[in-house]
């Protein structure tokens, strides 16, 4: 609606009023424009030019009417000629614009695409460094004209003017766009441009600004058009389907009154096929067609209804369901979440002591990086945990705990990493020891009901060697913890024991054991028996609560360890391990033999 013509035509459907739109007649002076111009178009930016040639021209004021409707749309007169190309594109929403034919090299106009560095004095008096792509109006030695946007100081209208070029054109409004805010300098033309207009409106409005030329006496219109349309605009079809529009509106509109409002805006009606008028390039299948039947219908008129459809009901999948347990019981613990950049430093892997020849290493590299401290995609959690722990522990934060579910990049055999889940703790202050740690982590696979296990673990640099340990389900490693290594800590300058664990989320997630089942309280009172186990000082604890649960059967209902000793009373080289066993029977007392 950015023109008269096209308020006239919806104005004319909202008020139910016909609408006539005259066709503009030249009666022209003869002569060939084949023997003054050329037109070459040199860019797919350009869908159609389209020039005429007026000669003895008598450049002056424009008369009253003219001059009066152009300020009253906010247009500054300047002569008859430049006030025709304006008010043409007032009138019919086509921006044009007037050449001085003298100013023309080769009498040839180009539409190409800038070089690099290109100038050009536009018509506001200022010397324009173009960027390299930026659409131009040429002669055959130098630009005459930004398209789109403005004309070139270098051919413009003056009083001595006797012969000038018209334009008419369609040009690529994303590009005209780009232009116009590269160069500061949004125009009438280019704002028009920019929304994309109607390629076979170039033609009327060409013949419209010559008939005005006639109209004022300004000048002589050669015959001839030279029209440039390498691929004219095929007129798009679209199906009627008014069940489906009735029920996208909630209306019982009839197809005989959709057809109307259809036809009154322009679209032409064959049978249950709707052909797309050139200038409603907006409208691409039926739901557009809704959309203007119910604008001219009226919303208002539409009535209130209910929603109609089948619910579907969302819900969270199962891993992340175990995602969230895993979050709340680690807000339960007392840590609490942080998010890092999945991009790092190639440094950090020496920070944290990782081998030279460790796979872990061959990281996906960012061709783009934000900086030097995210030019890879991290292949371990580690490091960034530990850069936020020491972001902390230089802030004078005394005792933090952290953890992070994000991922991982393991390089693979392809192309594109392995993406992996890991959830990452960090601990550093107050009296957290590893024993504490080891006990959160229990509690969050228990929250899973992962039958879990513990083993000592030697191939860890990053970690202490005498303080860590990995985690396993069904014999395979899930993850690994422990008090990160004195050196890794010093690289970070930190001066306190830092604690750290990665759980391989997916591991996890197939450790899930089932739902948990209601068990009534036990009817039977159950029988405590404590004993002591001596043993090489070398054997896990762990291990023999595992033989003890192994060769007590189904009465056992628990194992704890309270205690370990070893001196004077116990041979050297071993130790005394103190167990308290629960015996419970579900469906008798127990024995004393038992």
């Amino acid at each position: 609606c950015l023109s008269v013509i096209g308020l006239a035509r919806e104005t004319s459907v909202v008020f139910d009023r016909p609408l006539t739109i005259r066709e503009p007649v030249v009666k022209g002076s003869g002569g060939n424009i084949d023997d003054y111009l050329e037109v070459e178009i040199q860019s797919d930016l350009c869908k159609r030019y389209a020039a005429r040639v007026v000669t003895d021209v008598k450049i002056g004021p424009s008369p009253a009417w003219l001059r009066d409707r152009l300020r009253s749309s906010g247009i500054r007169p300047i002569n008859n000629i430049v006030d025709i190309t304006n008010y043409v594109m007032l009138e019919y929403g086509q921006p044009m614009h007037a050449f001085d034919y003298s100013c023309l090299d080769g009498k040839k106009i180009i539409v190409r695409t800038s070089r690099k560095d290109e100038t050009i004095d536009t018509l506001d008096e200022k010397k324009r460094v173009l960027k390299e792509g930026t659409l131009l109006i040429c002669d055959e030695k130098k630009p005459v004209a930004i398209a789109g946007v403005m004309g070139g100081a270098n051919s413009e209208i003056t009083g001595q003017t006797k012969v000038i070029v018209f334009e008419s054109a369609n040009f690529n409004g994303p590009s005209v766009r780009r232009t116009a805010i590269s160069l500061g300098m949004r125009t009438e033309s280019s704002s028009r441009f920019e929304k994309g207009l109607d390629p076979e409106n170039v033609i009327p409005a060409l013949q419209r600004a010559c008939e005005l030329v006639e109209l004022l006496g300004a000048g002589k219109v050669v015959d001839g058009i030279i029209d440039n349309y390498p691929s004219p605009v095929r007129t798009r079809t679209i199906t009627l389907e008014p069940e489906k529009i009735n029920s996208l509106l909630g209306t019982d509109l009839t197809e005989g009154y959709m057809k109307q409002v259809l036809a009154k805006l322009g679209f032409g009606i064959d049978g249950n096929r709707v052909s797309v008028p050139s200038w409603r390039a907006d409208v691409e299948r039926m739901q557009d067609l809704a959309e203007e039947i119910a604008r001219i219908y009226g919303y208002e008129n539409i009535p209130m209804s209910l929603m109609r459809g089948v619910t579907t009901i969302g819900a969270l999948s199962a891993k992340q369901k175990a995602e969230k347990v895993i979050e709340n019981t680690c807000y339960a613990l007392g840590y609490s979440d942080i998010i890092t950049y999945s991009f790092i430093s190639p440094t950090y892997y020496d920070k944290i002591m990782m081998p030279e020849d460790s796979p872990l290493r061959k990281s996906l590299e960012i061709l783009n990086p934000l900086g030097e401290d995210t030019g890879i995609m991290r292949t371990v959690s580690l490091p960034s945990m530990m850069e936020t722990l020491a972001r902390n522990f230089n802030n004078r934060n005394e005792s933090v705990k952290f953890f992070e579910m994000a991922k991982v990049y393991v390089p693979t055999d392809d192309k594109l990493p392995e993406e992996r889940k890991v959830l990452t703790l960090g601990v550093y202050g107050g009296d957290f020891d590893f024993f504490e740690l080891k006990g959160d982590i229990e509690a969050i696979l228990d929250s899973l009901r992962i039958d879990y296990s513990f083993s000592k673990v030697y191939d860890l640099s990053s970690y202490h060697p005498g303080q860590c340990a990995e985690v396993l389900s069904g014999g395979v490693r899930i993850g690994v913890f422990g008090q990160v290594h004195p050196l890794v800590v010093e690289n970070y300058d930190m001066d306190v024991r830092v604690y750290a664990a990665e759980l391989d989320f997916n591991a996890m997630f197939g450790s899930v054991g089932p739902d948990a089942v209601y068990t009534p309280l036990p009817r039977f009172p159950a029988t405590t028996r404590d004993m002591a186990v001596v043993c090489d000082i070398a054997v896990p604890a762990g291990k023999l609560v595992e033989t003890v649960k192994e060769v007590s059967g189904d009465v056992l209902e628990s194992a704890e360890i309270f205690d370990v000793y070893t001196g004077d009373q116990v041979p050297q080289g071993k130790k005394s391990v103190a167990l308290s066993l629960k015996f419970r029977h579900s469906d008798r007392t127990l024995t004393d033999e038992e």
